[in-house]
C-alpha cells in the first residue's frame, strides 16, 4: 500500500522552515536539493540557485517535504494552496492506479512521467482541488 507524506511550499525561506522543524522533532535531512543542481540550474538567476528544490525530514512513519515555490519558475504561492499531498507507491501499476484515479475530473499539471531525478513523478490536483503528488522510484523496489 501506498504511503502519504505532507509536501509544504515555501516562499523562498523553507530552509530556514526546515531547520526550524528538524530543531522541533530531530533526526536528519533524507535530502537536500537545490535549484542551482538541477539541469536547468545554470541558467537561473543567482539569488535563486541557492534556493531550496526538494528537502525531506522523517518524523516518525512519515516525512515531511518540501520546496521554495519560486515565481521566476511560475509558481505562485497564496496561503491555503501552499501544500500538497505526496504518495510514494509500492509499485508503477499502483503509481499509475492512483494518479489515474485521483486526477480524473481534475487538472493535470506534470503527467506521469521519468524525472531527472531517477522516479516516475506527476502532479495534479483532483477535481476538489486538492494537489497530490505522485513519486514512484522503481530503484529503491
Amino acid at each position: 500500500m501506498a504511503n502519504i507524506n505532507p509536501y509544504v511550499n515555501f516562499m523562498g525561506n523553507t530552509e530556514e522552515a526546515f531547520n526550524f522543524y528538524k530543531s522541533v522533532f530531530g533526526g536528519e535531512f533524507l535530502a537536500l536539493s537545490r535549484f542551482g543542481d538541477t539541469p536547468h540550474g545554470d541558467n537561473m538567476p543567482a539569488n535563486e540557485k541557492d534556493k531550496i528544490m526538494h528537502i525531506s525530514l522523517p518524523i516518525g512513519n512519515t516525512i515531511l517535504m518540501g520546496t521554495d515555490a519560486l515565481e521566476s519558475q511560475g509558481h505562485t504561492l497564496t496561503f491555503g494552496n501552499n501544500f500538497s499531498i505526496g504518495i510514494t507507491p509500492d509499485s508503477m501499476d499502483e503509481a499509475h492506479q492512483i494518479f489515474d484515479g485521483l486526477s480524473a475530473g481534475g487538472n493535470v499539471d506534470v503527467p506521469l512521467q521519468k524525472m531527472f531525478w531517477g522516479a516516475w513523478f506527476g502532479m495534479f490536483s483532483d477535481k476538489f482541488g486538492i494537489k497530490w503528488m505522485i513519486n514512484y522510484d522503481d530503484s529503491q523496489k
